[in-house]
């Protein structure tokens, strides 16, 4: 049984790091516009379930309208640090 939990808690932490690094790779590629490219895409497609979330929270109570930055970003970032940090 705790073997099963430590294999758990090494997928989670996979899984998050590799979500983390595509956020990374998504705020960089940013910049850069690239409309229609599959890779910039991808990365949309498999970050924006997390950010969303956040994204959501933030307009319903009307926090961070009209900054030119995407705070739902940040948060989510440091959230997903916050439990690499918490889980090992």
């Amino acid at each position: 049984m705790e073997i099963a939990l430590i294999v758990i808690k090494n997928v989670v932490i996979v899984f998050l790091t590799a979500i983390q690094l595509a956020m990374l790779a998504r705020a960089i590629l940013s910049w850069f516009p690239m409309d229609g490219n599959r890779f910039t895409d991808f990365l949309f497609a498999i970050t924006e379930p997390f950010i969303y979330p956040v994204r959501m929270l933030f307009d319903k109570l009307n926090w961070f309208t009209g900054l030119p930055i995407d705070v739902s970003f940040l948060v989510t970032y440091i959230i997903i640090s916050v439990l690499l940090i918490i889980l090992p």
